[in-house]
């Protein structure tokens, strides 16, 4: 067998014996934030023995998240979080726009034009103006309707679609800067990614919940508090009124359509997000402590919560730069197997008729979400049987049941084999793939990417990312205004007022 180890051999990562203990723990001690008025007191790190007793909450860690919220609109970003939190609204911006003209999109764009609203905010790439929550629902559904959203490696969940969309509504309804919505995204994901590493990803999951819609309705939240400038009461009120609306069943994994999980796992959260804000700004009043006060969030969401996970490395730790952003517009368990085909396919002149058999190898977890799924653009053998045959990922075929019934594919298809490998269960690189190809002279030639293209430790550039990014919105906004929005979200803090930058650039 010849074996390509361009990346690191899944025999030499960092293995843990079951994904029940995986990403259990949010790991490290609570840092103090220069940020937090009132720092935070230091904690053990989260046990991720589930037989050890459950830590127990901070005193008044709502109130400790509440003034970090208040202090990071103002706060200062370093310039490669500055550079993270842009990337992922550029990137966030391309599945939204590309998302409008898929079927998803198009749902949701009839169902907004008949609920009216307040024209506070637009929908992206149309002529609607409606309520910011209307908005942030809409935008959200649209950037997830193409899986090309970016994805949290850590809680798998996808902080981008419902984050920025929330971010983008609050700001066009406030008039906020472009600077202002740079600190809202990147707070939105810490927020978002650390609520659900307090509940313990792993668990949530084992209770038939999704992650996706805790994520979602916190970060969304945070980030339009952040731009409604809410003083530490409204932080407070907020955080509850979000909590009371966390909901999500990971049933999400049956949808045939992608239409349904557009809505659960990005539109859901941020208008719920949204609407927590704007009813605190609305006078509405409420809990002060719900994350360790009486029958608090996370008891009643987590079997065996750790609080402590919530403050942990807040502020010096940014979930804004950590999260993946995919080369391919596909289901992200399918991006490392995809760089290692077309990584095989280059070196070893892989064609329909000298490739016998294709395996490819995931995380325990990864072929429950890919494998033969009924949606093109997740379903792994499709997408490999297209990389061999077409010798590319195009939006238009990811997407395509077309496509995908074609006899050629269909046989190709065939030959695609995905299976679960403990051996890839790294909580350090929770979505790796190895794929091994059996040609018909005889040969095994293997590929492994343990961190595919888009991930922090393999970041792609923003010359990279302006590409993809033009590939998605050019086909709708034209190519002339696409470099132009491109252009100026690569230099975002430099927008003194989002409304006149969104309604001037992204509606039609």
């Amino acid at each position: 067998m010849e074996h390509d180890n361009g990346d690191t051999s899944p025999n030499d990562a960092r293995l843990v014996p079951s994904r029940r203990r995986l990403l259990q723990g949010a790991g490290g001690l609570i840092a103090a934030s220069a940020l937090v008025a009132n720092g935070a007191a230091g904690a053990a790190t989260p046990d991720q023995n589930p037989s050890k007793p459950t830590a127990e909450a901070a005193p008044d860690l709502t109130g400790q998240l509440a003034r970090y919220m208040v202090a990071a609109r103002d706060g200062s970003l370093s310039p490669k979080v500055l550079q993270d939190a842009k990337h992922r609204v550029l990137d966030t911006l391309g599945a939204m726009v590309s998302g409008t003209r898929l079927r998803p999109g198009e749902l949701a764009i009839s169902f907004v034009r008949a609920q009216g609203g307040t024209p506070e905010a637009s929908i992206l790439a149309t002529d609607i103006k409606t309520s910011a929550i209307n908005a942030a629902l809409i935008n959200g559904m649209f950037a997830h309707a193409d899986e090309t959203d970016d994805v949290d490696q850590v809680t798998k969940a996808h902080p981008g679609c419902c984050v920025v969309a929330a971010s983008l509504a609050m700001a066009e309804r406030e008039q906020r800067s472009g600077m202002e919505v740079l600190r809202a995204v990147a707070l939105g994901y810490d927020v978002g990614c650390r609520f659900v590493m307090a509940l313990g990803p792993e668990l949530v999951r084992g209770s038939h919940r999704g992650v996706e819609g805790p994520l979602a309705t916190m970060g969304a939240m945070a980030a339009a508090a952040s731009l409604a400038r809410l003083d530490e009461t409204g932080m407070r009120y907020a955080l509850s009124y979000a909590a009371q609306q966390v909901s999500g069943l990971w049933s999400w994994v049956e949808d045939p359509d992608h239409i349904e999980k557009a809505f659960d796992i990005a539109g859901m959260g941020a208008r719920n997000g949204v609407t927590a804000v704007a009813m605190v700004q609305a006078g509405f009043t409420g809990v002060r402590d719900v994350l360790n006060g009486t029958h608090n969030a996370l008891q009643a969401l987590s079997s065996q919560p750790h609080p402590e996970a919530i403050m942990a490395d807040l502020g010096t730790r940014f979930f804004v730069s950590e999260s993946g952003i995919k080369t391919y517009s596909a289901g992200y368990p399918t991006q490392a197997p995809l760089n290692s085909f077309f990584t095989l396919r280059r070196q070893y002149d892989l064609r329909v008729d000298n490739v016998e058999r294709i395996v490819v190898r995931l995380p325990e977890d990864g072929p429950g979400i890919v494998s033969n799924s009924p949606m093109p653009n997740v379903n792994c053998e499709y997408l490999i049987a297209m990389a061999l045959v077409d010798g590319a990922i195009s939006f238009a075929n990811s997407h395509s049941r077309e496509h995908m019934a074609e006899p050629q594919i269909r046989a190709v298809m065939q030959r695609v084999q995905v299976v679960g490998d403990a051996k890839l269960n790294d909580r350090a690189a929770p979505r790796s793939g190895l794929v091994e190809v059996t040609m018909r002279d005889g040969r095994t030639v293997s590929h492994f990417t343990r961190f595919p293209p888009g991930t922090k430790e393999n970041p792609i550039d923003t010359e990279t990312l302006n590409g993809k990014v033009r590939d998605l919105i050019a086909p709708v906004l034209g190519a002339e205004r696409t470099n132009a929005i491109i252009q100026r979200v690569n230099a975002l803090e430099e927008v003194s007022n989002m409304r006149d930058f969104i309604r001037s650039s992204l509606t039609v």
